[in-house]
Parts: structure tokens; C-alpha cells; sequence
């Protein structure tokens, strides 16, 4: 099926925001099987959305329109929709009531222009919007079936999988039950985890799996998309799959599909009753602003310190005689750890400590990053380079030191050499 996707407005035609929605239906789309041949941004004129859609009526075999749908008078989605199939614009009356009722439970007033959002083509299948006040239609325009969502990216992406995507798939001719398997790693590149997993798919012979990946730095995200006649059938078909990818990338998998590695360390803390303090520099509390917000952090999240120098750091963890100049080691990492824990008194302290190279930031621009993990009984340490210019350190530093701090908690090798460091050295 031929698949074109239209992003409508000034404000995404001229750069003024990044337009995340496409790349977001874009892959869902990828992990069920269907591929976009088209992608077209059209700003708020009523001629050139009119040949937009025109154009995908006749190239097309569906089309999902994004944006467009809201109360005002750039908004011209339903009008431009109308035209391009011949129709005329109606009142939908229980859409109406529906705005209503949002607006009344708000404690709002509704605005007479909201009315606009409820005038859809007489032609068009209404589809529901639970989370907003634009609702979304179908309707065909030349051989196409056009898809109209809102751009609010919230309201999008629940439409979007549930019900935009089983529609499409419906009029594809495939099969519906679908399944996609998610696991997240840290330390992989996307050609070595090709490389590990290499004839996975063929474990199942009818070729209704398909490996895929989406490299995020720092993470890697790998995806398997099954396919079967019901999810009895799925299942069957994954389990094999599953067991062998688990074990070909072993401790690196931090995650599996909706959770996430600060989700799975707080888990583990949780699960023994433990606390946490957080002690960081180059990283900027970008370590704790990823615990301390979840849902039960605060019964485990202690402290967060952070400072740029080292001299700061061992000042706020109460070291008097600490080394505040110097070069950065395991061992100092280790001492300020030890100090943050005993000064907060949480069960655990992960000290994440970066000393950046000088000069202008550029692609070789490396950093030493010493990280260590202490306990009533127990210290252990990490030390890492890695290149590749000051964000790519940051981000990389983040995510190393909450993936020790899983892997000490899973009781896994704190040390697996990493595809991103720059040399061996685990001093």
C-alpha cells in the first residue's frame, strides 16, 4: 500500500518548530509493516493544500493529514478536505456535545469559534479524539483514503495507534494481529548488534518476523515485528526469538519495551527498600532529573549534588582534605561516593565525575569519565574515554553511570567494553 503523509501549517513549513509528528508516525508505521512513499509540508494557504491534496488523491492509496483542525482561522483542514472531494461541510452534532461536556468538566467556557472544530464533510467518518477538542475524520479523495489527525502531538499519537493504524491496516489486506518487541541497550552500536543477531529472523521460517533497530545515542533500540493470525500465534512465533536475542546481547538489554533504564533502577531500589544519593558534574543534574520524578523516587531519591569542579563537589560532600585538583581517578570517584553516602545517609551513592578536555568542542573532543558506586560494605568504580565532542560526552556519561548503577543492583559486571569508549582502561 502506498502511504503519503501531509504535515499542514506555517509554523512547521518555515522551521519554527521541528516536526516530530512525522518521524513518529513514520516509524510506528515502519513497525507494523507499511512503509510512507511521500512526505509533504504544506503551509496554511488554501490553494497549495488544495493541490497537496489533490495530488495524494492521486498518487496514493492513503493518506494521513496532520494538523489543521483547530479552532481558528489558519485552520483549514475540514474546509480544503470538503473541496478537494466534492462535498460540503456539516455540523456534527454529537461532536459538538461532545466539546461541550470537555469544557464544561474543565470548568470553561466554550468559545463560539470552538464550533468550527465540530464541522466536519458530510461524507466523512467521524473519528474520536478522547484527549482533545479536535476530532479526526476519514474521507476519500480521488483513489485515496485521507486520514485527518490534530497536531497536538498527545492527541496524535493516541489516535494514531488506536485507531488511524488498525484502520490502515484493515485497507492494506494484511494481517491485523500484530506485534512489536522492543528491547533498549547501552553500549552497542547498530552495526555490532547486526552483527550478534545476524539469521535471528530465521528461527521462524515463514518469515513473519522482521528485525529492525532505531539508534538513539546513547541507546539502541532493537525491534522485532511479528505478524500472525492471533496473538496465541504471536507469541508462539516470539518466544524462541526473544530467548535467543536476550542472550546474544546478554547484559547490555537495560530494558524492554515501555520501561526504561531510570524505571528499572528505581524498581530495584524499591525492592530493597533502599535510598539513593546522586552526586555529579559535567552532566549538569541531568543524572537525578532522570530518577527523581518518577512515580515512588520520592522514598528512595536522597540527595542530588552537583558543581562543575571537583573542589566544589568534595566541599558539598563534606571532604575537608579531598583532592580538589589533580587528575581524576577511580579512587577519587570512589572517596566522594563514600562521602555522600555517609553525609546523606542513604543506603546507596552513585558519584558520576567528568573531566572534559580543553578547547573548542569538535568531533575528537574527549573526556575521562570516573564513576563509582558505594554502600555500607561495598565501593566498586568504572573509569571510561569517550570521544566525540561535549554532548556526546554528557549524554554518554549519563547513561553509563545509571547503567552501572542497574547492573551493580542486578549483581552484572559493572566493566563490558562499550562500542562508544575510546580505549580499554578499566584503572
Amino acid at each position: 500500500m502506498r502511504i503519503e503523509i501531509i504535515c499542514t501549517g506555517d509554523e512547521v513549513l518555515t522551521g519554527k518548530i521541528v516536526n516530530t509528528n512525522f518521524s513518529y508516525m513514520s516509524q510506528k508505521l515502519e513497525d507494523v509493516g507499511l512503509s510512507v512513499q511521500w512526505e509533504t509540508t504544506v503551509g496554511d494557504n488554501r490553494v497549495d493544500l488544495l493541490e497537496a491534496f489533490q495530488l495524494a488523491g492521486q498518487r496514493a492509496d492513503a493518506v494521513v493529514v496532520n494538523g489543521g483542525l483547530g479552532p481558528t482561522v489558519d485552520d483549514l483542514s475540514q474546509e480544503i478536505a470538503a473541496k478537494a472531494a466534492g462535498d460540503e461541510l456539516v455540523l456534527h452534532e454529537g461532536w459538538l456535545a461532545r466539546m461541550a461536556e470537555m469544557f464544561r468538566r474543565r470548568g470553561r467556557v466554550m468559545s463560539v469559534n470552538n464550533h468550527k472544530q465540530a464541522m466536519l464533510p458530510s461524507k466523512a467518518e467521524m473519528i474520536d479524539n478522547p484527549v482533545g477538542t479536535a476530532c479526526g475524520f476519514a474521507i476519500d479523495i480521488g483513489k485515496a483514503r485521507f486520514f485527518f489527525t490534530p497536531g497536538v502531538p498527545r492527541e496524535l499519537r493516541r489516535m494514531f495507534e488506536e485507531q488511524i493504524l488498525p484502520r490502515l491496516l484493515a485497507r492494506s489486506g494484511q494481517e491485523t494481529a500484530i506485534y512489536l518487541k522492543r528491547f533498549h541497550s547501552y553500549g552497542l552500536g547498530e552495526s555490532h548488534a547486526d552483527a550478534l543477531l545476524t539469521g535471528v529472523e530465521e528461527i521462524v521460517p515463514d518469515g513473519s518476523v522482521k528485525l529492525g533497530f532505531r539508534a538513539h545515542y546513547p541507546q539502541l533500540e532493537t525491534k522485532l515485528t511479528v505478524r500472525g493470525a492471533n496473538m496465541a500465534d504471536i507469541r508462539a512465533k516470539l518466544e524462541p526469538v526473544v530467548q535467543e536475542v536476550r542472550q546474544r546481547l546478554g547484559n547490555f538489554i537495560l530494558a524492554e519495551d515501555e520501561q526504561t533504564l531510570e524505571g528499572v533502577v528505581l524498581t530495584q531500589l524499591i525492592a530493597r527498600q533502599a535510598t539513593l544519593a546522586v552526586v555529579e558534574t559535567f552532566t549538569g543534574g541531568q543524572l537525578a532529573a532522570r530518577l527523581a520524578p518518577l512515580p515512588g523516587a520520592e522514598t528512595v531519591f536522597r540527595r542530588g549534588t552537583v558543581a562543575r569542579s571537583l573542589a566544589e563537589i568534595s566541599t558539598a560532600v563534606g571532604l575537608a582534605d579531598a583532592p580538589g585538583t589533580g587528575a581524576l581517578t577511580s579512587d577519587v570517584a570512589e572517596t566522594v561516593a563514600r562521602a555522600a553516602r555517609r553525609q546523606t545517609g542513604a543506603t546507596h551513592a552513585l558519584a558520576v565525575l567528568v573531566d572534559m578536555e580543553e578547547g573548542a568542542d569538535r568531533i575528537d573532543l574527549s573526556g575521562t569519565i570516573c564513576l563509582a558506586i558505594a554502600t555500607e560494605h561495598d565501593t566498586v568504580s568504572r573509569h571510561s574515554r569517550l570521544a566525540g565532542g561535549r554532548e556526546w560526552v554528557r549524554l554518554g556519561a549519563i547513561e553509563m553511570g545509571l547503567d552501572c548503577l542497574r547492573r551493580y543492583l542486578q549483581g552484572l559486571p559493572l566493566y563490558e567494553r562499550t562500542d562508544f569508549e575510546k580505549t580499554d582502561e578499566k584503572a
